[in-house]
């Protein structure tokens, strides 16, 4: 009979831990997921060596921040949306260029 309180003791310890750490880890997932509206993020024209492309320093723009954060998380460049998006070499301007549509060959991308 004792033996039985223990082990009763121990699992429901054991389970009050695991369901914190799983509350822990759905505040830190949601707190990771970035979202942010290019449309909302002001853009300038430019012409660059490679031709014409977008570019904005809108530090104070919440937009700007998301995005540069998940530009940061993906080493610096990233496509989204039909646009090619890089940080420049001092980090705080993004420049963007729309993709031109590709022709499906069967192949696959990765």
């Amino acid at each position: 009979m004792i033996d039985d309180d223990v082990a009763t003791a121990a699992l429901l310890k054991f389970l009050n831990a695991a369901e914190t750490g799983i509350a822990a880890a759905k505040r830190t997932i949601e707190a990771a997921k970035i979202e942010w509206n290019p449309n909302a993020i002001r853009w300038r024209q430019v012409e660059g060596s490679s031709g014409p492309y977008e570019r904005t320093e809108d530090a104070d723009n919440s937009h700007f921040k998301g995005m540069l954060k998940e530009l940061k998380a993906h080493n610096g460049k990233m496509t989204k949306n039909e646009h090619f998006y890089w940080i420049f070499p001092q980090g705080t301007t993004v420049g963007r260029k729309k993709r031109a549509q590709q022709v499906r060959t069967g192949k696959q991308q990765c």
